[in-house]
């Protein structure tokens, strides 16, 4: 089903969750067919970085990258418009307050945003990787922190749920994730960093139940999660093979969240540390099977790449949407900074990049559509991206001049804000490793 499940009723019947998620499609119907309406008229808008299907599908029935269906049109367009209305009134608070405003958080719910592959019969969106891809670039070009906390808990809470989740466990926790609960994914710890599977949080069997202990680092999310998708070894002497994936609810006895990290970028993004101690949890919230925890772990990694690919090009395109209409009106020497031929060769080549590493994430989300085999382009869409925004967000901030370098305009924090791509969810060393390493199967077979 595409997009446009977004607009069904939730079958009457059910639970009042149903009959509330029935509501909100009821109010995104009017929000999508507003964007549509006046979409047209909106300069550096979504329609602007994207283009419609031609009449006539070429020869072999493929279409270019860049062309959208009216379904992915629509919702492009419909988060644009709430982000610029909604999300942009805020960044500048959330960014010093280090804290998601509440009214976004239920923004992203109300709209869908939060559950858009979790299935319709569990109130998500029922839509694509590619859609979400889509919603993680554009809330990007307004404020990355919010494009990361969508993201993140897209791909790494609600992909394994989806798809390792026994139907009792979907049952309890997808139509909670799609519709008002944040969740989070505890993998790294403060001596396993890129080296993931070397974790030291243990799961020792009691009775019908599991007892964690340990401590994780840097956890997206953590601040605001109701649910925690841990990683923990059940069998340390047999190494990375004893890892399995525990879901563990936040009010659950001897779990704690640490204090929140004050970092350089994506500050409204809640990281944390969270620490097990002796926190018990029924076998029954195992998420698939136990020892197959580091195979879900490298599964949503690689799909949570194209993720990252996803929002630094938002990044790197907000910064640039922000900077060139100033080069426009600023004059020097008695003409315009864009009419200089130096800088017309630097934006020029900026804008490229940019298009560059987008076509790099849309192949790799379309491909991860088609079931096909994304470690490789994962890995380049990631790579290249977080390298493209680094340079574009800093040529932003020169290109502005002094006033580039003050918070009274929003280059400075798109250049902050892109840094964290180049080391979560696998460093740009990490990326260029697997590309290496899938380039010589693909030669030495």
């Amino acid at each position: 089903m595409n997009t446009t499940g977004v607009l069904r009723k939730v079958a009457a019947g059910t639970s009042a969750l149903w009959t509330r998620a029935a509501a909100r499609r009821e109010a995104l119907a009017g929000v999508r067919a507003a964007a549509a309406s006046t979409s047209a008229q909106r300069p550096h808008s979504a329609r602007a970085q994207a283009q419609e299907a031609p009449e006539h599908v070429p020869v072999g029935g493929s279409l270019p990258l860049t062309f959208l269906s009216d379904d992915e049109i629509m919702m492009k367009e419909t988060v644009a418009r709430m982000a610029e209305e909604k999300i942009k009134p805020l960044v500048r608070q959330m960014d010093e307050s280090s804290t998601l405003d509440p009214s976004v958080v239920r923004e992203l719910f109300e709209n869908g945003l939060m559950g858009i592959e979790v299935d319709g019969e569990y109130g998500g969106t029922e839509s694509s990787f590619f859609t979400c891809m889509l919603v993680v670039e554009e809330l990007a070009k307004v404020d990355p922190s919010v494009s990361a906390f969508c993201d993140i808990h897209q791909t790494l809470v609600n992909a394994p749920f989806r798809k390792h989740g026994t139907p009792e466990q979907k049952a309890k926790y997808l139509p909670r994730l799609a519709q008002d609960m944040v969740g989070s994914f505890c993998l790294t710890e403060p001596t396993s960093g890129s080296d993931a599977f070397a974790l030291k949080t243990t799961a020792r069997k009691e009775g019908n139940d599991w007892v964690l202990n340990g401590t994780k680092m840097w956890i997206s999310n953590s601040d605001l999660a109701g649910v925690f998708l841990v990683m923990a070894n059940v069998a340390p002497e047999q190494g990375y093979k004893g890892i399995t994936c525990f879901i563990v609810d936040r009010d659950t006895p001897g779990l704690t969240v640490a204090k929140k990290e004050d970092k350089l970028g994506i500050r409204a993004s809640g990281t944390c540390m969270v620490h097990f101690d002796n926190v018990k949890v029924p076998n029954n919230h195992v998420l698939g099977e136990v020892g197959k925890g580091y195979k879900y772990a490298i599964e949503v990694l690689n799909e949570g790449r194209i993720g990252i690919g996803a929002q630094m090009i938002g990044c790197a395109q907000g910064a640039f949407n922000a900077t060139i209409p100033y080069t426009l009106e600023r004059k020097q020497f008695g003409k315009r900074i864009f009419d200089f031929q130096g800088m017309q060769h630097q934006i020029a080549q900026i804008a490229t990049q940019i298009e560059s590493a987008r076509l790099l994430v849309y192949n790799a989300a379309r491909l991860h559509d088609a079931g096909k085999d994304i470690i490789k382009e994962g890995a380049m869409a990631k790579y290249w991206a977080c390298e493209v925004a680094q340079l574009a967000t800093s040529k932003c901030v020169e290109w502005m001049g002094g006033v580039g370098f003050t918070k009274d305009f929003p280059q400075e924090k798109y250049y902050r804000d892109c840094k964290i791509g180049s080391i979560y969810e696998g460093t740009s060393n990490i990326q260029l490793n697997t590309i290496a390493k899938m380039l010589e199967k693909e030669y030495v077979s």
